[in-house]
């Protein structure tokens, strides 16, 4: 089995910046694409940004350019450095991971518990 562990999140004033830390840990498996999806109040879940194993990487529009993704692919964990908040921002931000476990053919989504962040204006 795969867990996700989020951390990072919480307030930050307009033009602020937070980072979020997303830790794939489990049985054997290997991890392809990680990234954060957000979802605010009354809004549909968007993508924020994408990471693949290769190192490709999406962003949503209105984060780039303002928001950084990176991976340890060691330790299996995904950053976002997210810069120049905006009130817009505010959501619950969920770690996604694209995960493999070693006895399946097939790779599987998993998601965080979701972590909330606040831009105050």
């Amino acid at each position: 089995q795969v867990q996700l562990l989020e951390s990072g999140g919480g307030l930050a004033q307009a033009g602020g910046s937070l980072r979020l830390s997303c830790a794939v840990s489990g049985s054997r498996f290997t991890a392809n694409a990680m990234g954060w999806y957000r979802q605010a109040p009354g809004k549909q879940r968007e993508m924020v940004a994408v990471m693949n194993a290769a190192g490709t990487m999406n962003y949503g529009g209105s984060v780039k350019d303002r928001f950084v993704i990176s991976r340890d692919n060691a330790k299996n964990t995904a950053y976002l450095d997210m810069n120049n908040l905006r009130a817009e921002d505010t959501a619950v931000y969920y770690c996604l991971a694209v995960v493999r476990l070693e006895d399946a053919e097939a790779y599987k989504d998993y998601w965080g518990q979701g972590t909330q962040v606040t831009v105050s204006s």
